[in-house]
């Protein structure tokens, strides 16, 4: 069928026109009316070709095909020489199309690059921890010669929200926890007719390890996910960036806030998990083991030092600053996605409730060493 780029002249096939990329669709739709199998057995002509670009000469290469497109300076001498330079080029790049073969790595290989991985990650997450922490600090000392710039009001808001609110969960598990001491302890115990010591064991373990460790842990996953969770969404409206534009430290305006309401809820709760737990197994003992309050109360006395209880209250600040530098952390991390937030969050419960059982071990052994 004769059209304005191609016509047949008995058995050969003229091209004529210019064949640029401004034509591309209408030649594209005139080749698509020859038939191929008359095609390919039709002679080409191109001398009546007056431009010819890049994407013409895909055109006629898919035409012809690449062999016959190679010796192009053959038969078609009135060809121009750029032209089919042209030809020759893209024939040569279409013999030999790209195919790139993904390497093959065995399963142990993949699982050692897969620990590189994550070991580097670890390690770039704890430098910028680290990093922030001396942020924070750094603030700090600025601002404690400056009562002026403390934010009281942020700081009783976020007590509340951290504290205050989270005493009954705190409470209620400890009290649990240590009725399950309890329990635990006095099956063991009475096979050796040593019932009495079960008030020990519940003493112990909440005044040093449990009382503190898991208001931390609590606090971890109640409060610093919040933590992350309102930063976020704060760096995904572009509020923090509108802070920095008004000459606000974000560091002083929202992270020392929390970091103080922090240092201040996770003592008091510890307090309160550690007596939580003590009245939990108080309870047990009273009703399963024939000890009496004032009994339980005698031996608390007279057993237990008030050591175990400055070692226990002693990780409570320490807790708490991780928690809280943690979880502030993660939210200034968000990218501004709504999944961005949620991976956040969930990486700054699990980066708290890690390193709140690391420090709750290095601590254990120094002041086993130190004989506290």
């Amino acid at each position: 069928m004769p059209s304005e780029w191609i016509t047949r002249h008995d058995e050969t096939l003229a091209l004529q026109g210019e064949w640029t990329l401004a034509n591309y669709r209408y030649i594209k739709a005139a080749l698509n009316q020859q038939k191929r199998d008359d095609t390919l057995e039709s002679a080409v002509s191109l001398k009546a070709i007056s431009r010819l670009d890049t994407a013409g000469a895909i055109l006629i290469v898919e035409l012809i095909g690449v062999k016959k497109a190679l010796t192009v300076a053959e038969w078609a001498n009135e060809l121009p020489g750029e032209q089919q330079a042209l030809l020759i080029r893209i024939a040569e790049a279409m013999e030999a199309p790209l195919s790139v073969k993904p390497p093959s790595y065995s399963r142990v290989s993949q699982a050692l690059a897969n620990i590189g991985e994550h070991m580097v990650a670890l390690w770039s997450q704890q430098r910028q921890l680290m990093a922030f922490i001396g942020l924070v600090m750094a603030t700090l000392f600025n601002l404690i010669l400056r009562p002026r710039r403390w934010r009281l009001t942020a700081t009783v808001a976020h007590v509340q929200q951290s504290g205050l609110n989270a005493v009954p969960i705190v409470a209620l598990l400890t009290f649990m926890v240590g009725a399950v001491v309890a329990f635990l302890g006095a099956t063991v115990l009475e096979q050796f007719g040593a019932t009495v010591y079960t008030i020990d064991l519940v003493a112990f373990s909440f005044l040093r390890e449990f009382g503190v460790l898991l208001a931390a842990i609590l606090l971890a996953g109640r409060t610093a996910s919040a933590f992350t969770a309102q930063i976020g969404a704060m760096k995904s409206n572009e509020e923090i960036d509108a802070l920095q534009a008004q000459g606000l430290d974000p560091i002083e305006l929202l992270v020392l806030p929390r970091v103080m309401a922090m240092l201040i809820s996770l003592p008091m709760l510890a307090f309160v998990g550690m007596l939580s737990g003590l009245a939990g197994g108080a309870v047990v003992a009273t009703l399963s083991l024939d000890i009496s309050l004032m009994q339980f109360i005698t031996t608390l006395q007279k057993d237990v030092s008030v050591t175990h209880f400055l070692v226990g209250m002693s990780k409570a600040p320490v807790f708490a600053f991780v928690i809280a530098v943690i979880g502030c952390l993660e939210g200034f991390k968000v990218s501004g996605s709504a999944q961005s937030v949620g991976e956040h969050t969930t990486s700054s419960v699990v980066q708290s409730i890690f390193m709140v059982i690391l420090i709750d071990a290095l601590a254990a052994l120094f002041f086993m060493e130190m004989g506290w």
